[in-house]
């Protein structure tokens, strides 16, 4: 995996905040921001089960399709939260680090 292709969810990330940022009534991320956290979360949720569902059929694109469907709400989620994919990073490192 190159440098570019993790960097791309620094770029998504930055997409979501200007999109939250100035919503527009076209934008799924602005629409799903005013539904509330509550509703943000139920997505968050669901696709995890659908990735997880996913994984038991062993059809990849469908497993590739719903990680990046969770990916893209855990950080609308962060987001919505004032936290950053930097701040989970860096949890992970320091759990790396004192195992």
């Amino acid at each position: 995996m190159s440098y570019s292709e993790i960097s791309f969810l620094d770029d998504l990330q930055q997409i979501i905040n200007d999109r939250l940022r100035e919503p527009s009534d076209e934008s799924y991320t602005a629409r799903l921001r005013k539904a509330g956290t509550k509703r943000i979360a139920q997505k968050v949720g669901e696709e995890g089960v659908e990735l997880a569902l996913a994984a038991t059929s062993g059809d990849k694109e469908e497993i590739v399709d719903e990680a990046a469907d969770l990916l893209y709400h855990v950080i609308v989620l962060l987001a919505d939260q004032e936290l950053e994919l930097k701040d989970v990073c860096d949890r992970l490192r320091t759990r790396h680090l004192t195992s």
